[in-house]
């Protein structure tokens, strides 16, 4: 059958390669940044080169084969790492058989190796989970759980939640004997979803679960209690937002504030983020949706990233809190074939599931969030490289001027950190960075620090050039206050195709932009002038 080849091919190249050796296959990222066409003279040219994504990410990572969706990521106390669950999503999957469970592990959130799969789905079409959907996972007295959605229209309730259980967090048996049915509690038999565990301010266990009343209207969260994660007592429910279906929930206390971190999935242009709330206690938390949402007061409404990364979820190992949420492909430009942007900048919605991307979360000290860069990046991306003027214009000295101006730097490895700062001449100034740029480019892609208003910016996705169709509304950006000196201190990572930009540990921007590696690259002005300096590039 279909899913055994997938899966003796899947064993066949984990054997080869051998298991010992796993993360050899997730190393993507050569010494040599121009390695795999050494005929190449790529220091001197500056025209446009169509690369081709490798295989395995070896940062933000991606499966050899098949992609990440919705992370579920644990701390293993007993183990002392992160262990990562996500939906293993293949370039093919059966009509209904599909999403297992697979797993990576990372001490650090940018190094991983892979686990393989954890939870395989359903032997047939009739099985409750011949689908599996997102969950959590769990560890108390040597036990690990796993709760899960099983999902299966061919069922009468399309959706349940499951559970599964391991003493070694290796060999995994589901508990056929338990689930949790919406219809058993008011809600509904469609939509009942994304088991999220967590401790309250009561000392017990508690589980959201994103459903519908059983009679229709809003969605909500349905909440349950525990006191040994096996046996579960329905306590209530949680408002959502008006009509929007929040998925993935994820309940944690941090300092003096508890949050609730979730996926918006209303789809429009506008929405489709990741965003948190706030309060004092868990009870002031489960009333932020009641009456109109109480936004925390940040300024962008809870929003933690761009509409690039997607079901984000986190995990805490005691001192530092990461976020792990997925970036998606693009329709058209498979990560095995060879990519050219179609679907880039075309204003499409994001297509689901890709490269697992992580944030280190950022306490403020009023108690709002934002993202940053996790600290072993750094240090990984620890090797030298050129930064290079190969053409300019408007350039002098480090100051750039003039609408249009710009700097081309030297083409790029396949994994890149790129750091500078630049400070404007005024509140109005508008830069960018641009990827994807030779000197023959008749479209390349800009993230571009847009003045929405005088104290405050966005972060906007564009494609320029001549051919170029301007602001992608589809992507969408990402809100900030406006620096009170004008000092941007940018830090961009690269890995093939994904990058997260991040400025002044208030702004986190991910996106998907085929053909960095091996590409030149520019930062922009646009009127007014900006000076820019400590350009520096490093790779792995």
């Amino acid at each position: 059958m279909k899913t055994n080849n997938i899966k003796h091919y899947l064993l066949g190249c984990l054997v080869s390669c051998g298991l010992a050796t796993a993360a050899t296959i997730l190393a993507s990222c050569s010494d040599d940044k121009f390695a795999g066409d050494p005929a190449k003279d790529w220091n001197g040219t500056t025209t446009f080169f169509a690369p081709t994504d490798n295989q395995g990410f070896g940062t933000y990572y991606t499966p050899a084969i098949g992609r990440v969706g919705d992370p579920m990521p644990f701390y293993d106390q007993k183990a002392g790492d992160f262990k990562v669950l996500y939906l293993q999503e293949f370039i093919n999957n059966m009509s209904h058989r599909f999403h297992p469970i697979w797993a990576v592990s990372t001490s650090d959130g940018a190094n991983y190796e892979s686990l393989g799969e954890l939870i395989p789905f359903g032997a047939n079409d009739y099985q409750q989970d011949a689908a599996l959907g997102t969950g959590c996972a769990y560890e108390k007295d040597g036990v690990y759980y796993i709760y899960y959605t099983g999902h299966n229209g061919n069922c009468k309730n399309r959706e349940v939640v499951m559970r599964a259980t391991s003493t070694d967090f290796k060999t995994w048996t589901k508990d056929e004997l338990w689930t949790l049915k919406g219809p058993d509690f008011g809600y509904s038999s469609n939509d009942f979803r994304d088991p999220q565990i967590f401790v309250a301010d009561d000392g017990l266990y508690h589980m959201l679960i994103a459903t519908y009343p059983v009679n229709g209207g809003d969605p909500v969260f349905a909440e349950f209690k525990s006191g040994d994660l096996k046996s579960w007592e329905h306590v209530g429910r949680i408002r959502m937002i008006w009509d929007r279906m929040l998925e993935c929930p994820d309940v944690f206390k941090m300092g003096d504030y508890w949050y609730l971190v979730y996926s918006e999935s209303f789809r429009a242009s506008w929405s489709r983020k990741v965003k948190y709330m706030m309060a004092k206690t868990y009870e002031e938390l489960k009333n932020c949706f009641n009456d109109g949402p109480k936004w925390p007061a940040d300024g962008h409404e809870g929003v933690l990233d761009s509409r690039a990364f997607y079901a984000g979820k986190t995990a805490s190992n005691g001192t530092d809190r990461y976020i792990w949420g997925w970036c998606p492909f693009r329709t058209g430009a498979d990560i095995h074939e060879k990519n050219t942007n179609v679907g880039a900048g075309d204003g499409n919605e994001p297509a689901w599931s890709g490269a697992l991307v992580c944030h280190k979360i950022i306490q403020h000290a009023d108690g709002t969030l934002t993202l940053g860069a996790v600290p072993a990046m750094a240090a990984k991306y620890n090797k030298s490289a050129d930064a290079t003027i190969v053409e300019n214009k408007g350039y002098s000295n480090g100051t750039l001027s003039g609408d249009g101006a710009y700097v081309l730097y030297s083409r790029l490895g396949s994994c890149n950190h790129i750091s500078f700062t630049v400070k404007t001449s005024n509140n109005w100034d508008k830069f960018g960075i641009s990827f994807a740029r030779g000197t023959d480019s008749k479209k390349y892609y800009t993230m571009v620090v847009n003045p929405e208003w005088e104290d405050g910016r966005k972060v906007n996705f564009e494609q320029e050039g001549e051919e170029g169709k301007g602001f992608i509304e589809a992507a969408d950006g990402y809100n900030f206050a406006r620096p009170a000196d004008n000092v941007y201190n940018v830090d961009i990572y690269t890995d093939n195709s994904v990058l997260t930009l991040y400025i002044n540990d208030v702004c986190a921007y991910t996106q998907r932009i085929y053909g960095i590696q091996k590409n030149c690259w520019s930062i922009n002005n646009y009127g007014g002038s900006i000076t820019i300096s400590d350009v520096k590039v490093t790779y792995q």
